[in-house]
C-alpha cells in the first residue's frame, strides 16, 4: 500500500517557525542560572563577595552604591551594565542623566573587575558584577540573603536617551512610579519593598530644598523640617558640593524597616517617600512592613529578584566586557 507524502501548507510553516522561535525565546530566558560560573570560573561569586568586603570596610558607602547600581541599570531596559558606560567621542553615558545625578563608586567596579580578570579572564561579565555586588552589599548592611541567577551579558550600547522613560523621579506621581515598576513585573508591594532601600544611604540637597524653600512643604514633620534645613541652609545648593541628609538619620548605615517607621512619621526626604504614605493603594504595605521587618526583608528579596533578572541579554546580543566602562573594541 503507497503511503501519501505530506505537503505542508502555509499555516504548518508559520506553526513551526513560531515554535522553533518559542523555544529561541525560552532559551534566551534559561540562560540566567543559579551557580552559572560553577565550571567557567568557580571562584566568581567568592571573589565578588571578598572584594565587597574589602570595598566596604575601606568604604562603607559603597555597599549603598552597589544597590543603587542595580536599580538603576536594570530598570533601563535590561540588567546589562549599561549604566558603567563611559562616554566617548563614539558613545553616549547614561551616568550623565539628571536620572543619575549622585551616583558614585563606579571605580570600584573596575577592582572587582580586576580581581576576576585575574582569576578567569574573558568570563564574567559586568552585569553580573552588578548584580552580585548589589546582593552581597545588602548583607554587608545587615539585610537578607538573596539567591541570585548569573549568566547576564553586557550591553554594546548606552541608553541614554532612554533613561527618563524608564526611571521615575523622586517627585514623580505615585501612579507613575508604580506603573514603571509594574512594566518590569513589580507589583505595587514589591514597588513599596524595593523604595525600602530608602533606609540606607543619603539624599543630595538639589532634590531636598524643593520641600523646604520658600515655605516647607507641610507634610513634612516640623521638627524633622528644622533638622533637614541644617543639613541643606541653602536654597540654591551647589551639586557639586557634599551636601546631603541621611535617609534614615539615626541608622544611616543599618539596613531595616524604621524607613517605613518614619515616612509614617512625616520624616520622609523625598516626595515619593511621602506619597508612599498619602497612597491609599501603597499605604497598607507601608503599615505591614513598618510592623514586621522580616516580612519587608521577604518582599524586597522576591523583588530584587524580579528586578534582577529584567530582559536579561543573549550571548548573541551582548558581549563581556574587559572593562567594564568601555565596550570591547
Amino acid at each position: 500500500m503507497a503511503t501519501k507524502t505530506q505537503h505542508f501548507g502555509p499555516s504548518s510553516t508559520f506553526i513551526t517557525l513560531f515554535l522553533v522561535l518559542l523555544l529561541h525565546i525560552h532559551y534566551a530566558k534559561s540562560d540566567l542560572k543559579l551557580n552559572y560560573y560553577s565550571e567557567s570560573c568557580p571562584r566568581a561569586e567568592e571573589i565578588i563577595k571578598e572584594q565587597v568586603n574589602k570595598l566596604y570596610h575601606k568604604h562603607g558607602n559603597t555597599a549603598v552604591s552597589w544597590i543603587r547600581n542595580l536599580f538603576h541599570d536594570c530598570m533601563v531596559k535590561s540588567c546589562d551594565a549599561s549604566i558603567l558606560l563611559d562616554k566617548t567621542k563614539e558613545q553616549t553615558s547614561e551616568k550623565t542623566s539628571q536620572r543619575n545625578f549622585g551616583m558614585r563608586n563606579f571605580k570600584y567596579i573596575e577592582t572587582i573587575k580586576e580581581a576576576l580578570e585575574n582569576e578567569c579572564p574573558n568570563i564574567v561579565s559586568c552585569a553580573d558584577i552588578v548584580a552580585l555586588s548589589a546582593r552581597d552589599g545588602i548583607v554587608m548592611l545587615g539585610g537578607p540573603q538573596i539567591e541570585m541567577k548569573t549568566g547576564r551579558w553586557d550591553s554594546k550600547d548606552s541608553y541614554l536617551a532612554e533613561v527618563e522613560s524608564f526611571i521615575p523621579n523622586h517627585n514623580d506621581s505615585m501612579s507613575l512610579v508604580l506603573s514603571r515598576f509594574n512594566s518590569i513585573g513589580v507589583d505595587t508591594q514589591g514597588t513599596v519593598a524595593l523604595l525600602g532601600a530608602h533606609t540606607v544611604g543619603r539624599v543630595h540637597c538639589v532634590n531636598i530644598v524643593h520641600r523646604l524653600y520658600p515655605t516647607v512643604d507641610p507634610t513634612l514633620d516640623p521638627d524633622f523640617a528644622k533638622y533637614l534645613k541644617t543639613r541643606c541652609p541653602s536654597p540654591q545648593p551647589d551639586p557639586k558640593a557634599v551636601e546631603y541628609a541621611r535617609n534614615d538619620h539615626i541608622n544611616p548605615m543599618v539596613w531595616d524597616n524604621l524607613y517605613y517607621k518614619n515616612i509614617m512619621s512625616n520624616k520622609g526626604l523625598l516626595i515619593v517617600d511621602q506619597q508612599l504614605v498619602s497612597d491609599p493603594t501603597t499605604y497598607p504595605f507601608v503599615e505591614k512592613f513598618a510592623a514586621n521587618n522580616s516580612y519587608f526583608n521577604d518582599q524586597f528579596a522576591k523583588s530584587m529578584i524580579i528586578l534582577s533578572e529584567n530582559n536579561p541579554l543573549s550571548g548573541d546580543q551582548g558581549e563581556i566586557r574587559k572593562v567594564c566602562r568601555h565596550v570591547n573594541k
